[in-house]
């Protein structure tokens, strides 16, 4: 299953022909353009001509079950054919127009009578849009098509970036695991040490029991070599990094998954740093993170 991005932009048209008897009215060509940029939830905004508001409900539902999230604008464009820039009103629209004003200003004497610009403003919007409706739906399902192949094409070129990124930050973890066993030796010797020259110190005249004061010491070094050690910490971020790898690979909708594993990501990289008793380590915990906060970025365009 593919991995789609939620940025992308398709455009698709379709003709719809007139019936006999339509004045001048020739043909009529519908226009769909989609975009979509990333979002938490499906935002979906509809931008229709009059004529064709009767098609939203159509529309919501033809996108809303073809995506699952994303900011998306569908806008669509309605060109008639062979007709002249003002129509030519017949007669019975005409007629039909005067009675309707007639009775109007029945109900309204203060009324002011219509403009010829809106006369022929009314005219033209009552001409027929014959398989319009037809045509812009058709044109809606291509468009809708166009924009999740672009949403694809989109998807793979992040998912070979965010594998990019996985392999560099396993490489990382690999490279500091063998620095946590030196690590923690070097800290227990020098905290021994430390405490071995603190006893010292204080033991001028004092009574100190050389033997409990040894096993102090190496209990309380047992205890600070404890909370140095970082190799649960990677250990659980080996494991996120195989559950990016396998989501990846599964494709489908996975943008919010994704995103809690890069928080997971990157509770461990700061864990990492902060209980880092070594620059080695230290310098690892600051490169993970530069790499964990590259691929969020990435991660906030998949679906």
């Amino acid at each position: 299953m593919a991995v789609y991005s939620m940025t992308g932009y398709a455009s698709a048209s379709c003709e719809g022909a007139a019936p006999q008897g339509t004045g001048n009215l020739a043909r009529s060509t519908v226009t769909v353009e989609m975009r979509s940029v990333n979002g938490r939830f499906l935002d979906f905004t509809l931008r229709l001509p009059d004529e064709l508001r009767s098609l939203e409900p159509a529309l919501r539902e033809l996108v809303t079950a073809g995506l699952r999230r994303g900011k998306v604008e569908l806008r669509l464009n309605l060109q008639r054919e062979g007709e002249t820039a003002w129509p030519v009103p017949a007669a019975e629209q005409l007629n039909q127009l005067m009675r309707t004003q007639e009775m109007m200003r029945g109900w309204l004497p203060d009324a002011r009578p219509l403009s010829v610009n809106e006369i022929l403003q009314w005219c033209r919007s009552s001409q027929p849009v014959v398989a319009a409706d037809e045509a812009a739906l058709k044109a809606a399902r291509e468009c809708l098509q166009g924009l999740r192949e672009a949403r694809a094409r989109e998807g793979a070129r992040l998912t070979a970036v965010l594998l990019e990124k996985l392999t560099a930050l396993q490489a990382l973890a690999e490279r500091a695991g063998p620095l946590i066993p030196d690590t923690v030796r070097k800290q227990q010797a020098r905290f021994i040490e430390r405490w071995n020259e603190a006893l010292g110190a204080a033991g001028g005249g004092a009574e100190v029991n050389a033997q409990a004061a040894q096993e102090r010491a190496l209990s309380e070094a047992a205890t600070y070599a404890v909370r140095i050690d970082v190799a649960e910490e990677l250990e659980r971020l080996r494991a996120h990094i195989d559950e990016l790898r396998r989501l990846l690979k599964a494709g489908g909708e996975m943008g919010k998954r994704l995103d809690f594993l890069i928080q997971e990501l990157h509770r461990e990289a700061n864990t990492l740093g902060s209980k880092s008793a070594a620059l080695e380590l230290t310098a690892v915990s600051v490169e993970m993170k530069v790499l964990i906060e590259q691929m969020r970025e990435q991660v906030q365009n998949i679906e």
